[in-house]
């Protein structure tokens, strides 16, 4: 027999509860949660299969389960007003929905594209004096931020170009309404559901809903952060008390520098260095054997780690000056006869705001180019 709506939920929340998914929710809180869940249900089946907006997972409907979300940020301590000001007339957003499903899966082939265009498209002339212009004209406040993270300037400001084009396109999601779309189509439900709670909390920060927009999936302001991120890492870089990611280029530049630090960038090393490799050497026959948790297809296309006098001694020369006692992994994307270059820890720190070798290098490439 089907089990009540009310008992359902409550057994839902209880193991939410014990596993301290929400370490301060009321009796209280569940009770009103369960009783709001059960007033709508969800749409009939057909009707969801051809509207995105009518996809529910369960049988909650969006304003029902909206009303979930809002008694788990409450119950955090959100404030009232907040949560009013945040959720008036919010409604499902079909695109959030669409892109959200149009995400590729985990890729399954064995090759790669080649990185070389890559790089020209995104390491251009445009990007390049954009980085420069930006590195000039907040030159004191970048050397602040570089001697208090140990994050090199050129580098904070190359992911800045790369994140938002140097704040220039940051996205115009309200971002209540994605996170809130994304937590009830379920597909990354608890993910989801947390950043919401999370976004609640900043604005609780005094953020107007107007200002708290970005990408469809969450990210906001000008490094792109997750809400949950911003809680963890986001700095105030000029001494107002506030952590403007949004239109403080103080306040981004010191919450990247805090990003990488946490993300373990150690200082004095460079990211990579490019290097040459001596005729026979096949980068293929040193891949490592260790399998990553996380981004396994990234990670799988770097060598072993060897000192770099290790890597002079099998005749790999740094074309920059690199310690001999440097950890460094070998990384030639593409065909053998092309660019190869010797990768420290602080590429992996790179990898950490985004899992993706393409992404990483030109990174690292644009600082190179904006530092010159």
């Amino acid at each position: 027999m089907k089990r009540d709506c009310h008992q359902q939920i409550i057994e839902s929340w209880t193991i939410h509860l014990l596993r301290d998914k929400f370490p301060i929710m009321s009796l209280k809180h569940l009770l009103i949660a369960a009783s709001f869940a059960c007033l709508p249900l969800a749409a009939p089946a057909a009707a969801q299969e051809s509207d995105p907006s009518s996809s529910q997972l369960g049988e909650l409907s969006f304003d029902s389960y909206l009303q979930l979300l809002i008694a788990r940020a409450r119950a955090e301590g959100v404030s009232e007003r907040t949560l009013q000001r945040m959720t008036e007339g919010l409604t499902p957003n079909d695109r959030v929905i669409r892109l959200d499903r149009g995400q590729p899966g985990t890729p399954t082939r064995s090759g790669y594209p080649a990185l070389a265009p890559y790089i020209s498209t995104h390491v251009n002339s445009v990007r390049i004096a954009g980085g420069r212009d930006v590195f000039a004209a907040n030159r004191s406040a970048l050397l602040a931020v570089e001697a208090e993270y140990g994050v090199p300037a050129e580098v904070i400001v190359a992911i800045f170009g790369h994140e938002t084009s140097y704040g220039r396109i940051r996205g115009n999601f309200d971002l209540a309404r994605s996170l809130a779309t994304l937590a009830w189509e379920g597909r990354r439900r608890e993910l989801f559901a947390s950043e919401f709670v999370a976004l609640m909390k900043v604005a609780d920060k005094g953020y107007e809903r107007s200002e708290l927009v970005g990408s469809w999936a969450g990210a906001m302001g000008n490094p792109q952060f997750l809400p949950s991120v911003y809680l963890r890492l986001a700095k105030d870089g000029d001494g107002d008390g506030r952590a403007n990611i949004f239109t403080n280029r103080a306040d981004t530049f010191a919450s990247i520098g805090n990003y990488l630090r946490y993300a373990g960038w150690r200082p004095g090393q460079p990211w990579g260095v490019r290097a040459s490799l001596p005729s026979g050497l096949d980068p293929d026959a040193m891949k490592s054997e260790l399998i990553s948790p996380v981004c396994p297809r990234v990670h799988e296309r770097h060598s072993q780690w060897k000192t770099v006098a290790e890597w002079k001694e099998l005749g790999v020369r740094p074309q920059r000056m690199l310690g001999d006692d440097v950890m460094a992994s070998l990384f030639q994307p593409d065909e053998p006869g092309t660019p190869a270059w010797l990768l420290t820890s602080n590429y992996r720190a790179i990898l950490e705001y985004n899992c993706s070798n393409y992404y990483a290098m030109s990174v690292g490439l644009l600082a190179d180019e904006i530092a010159r």
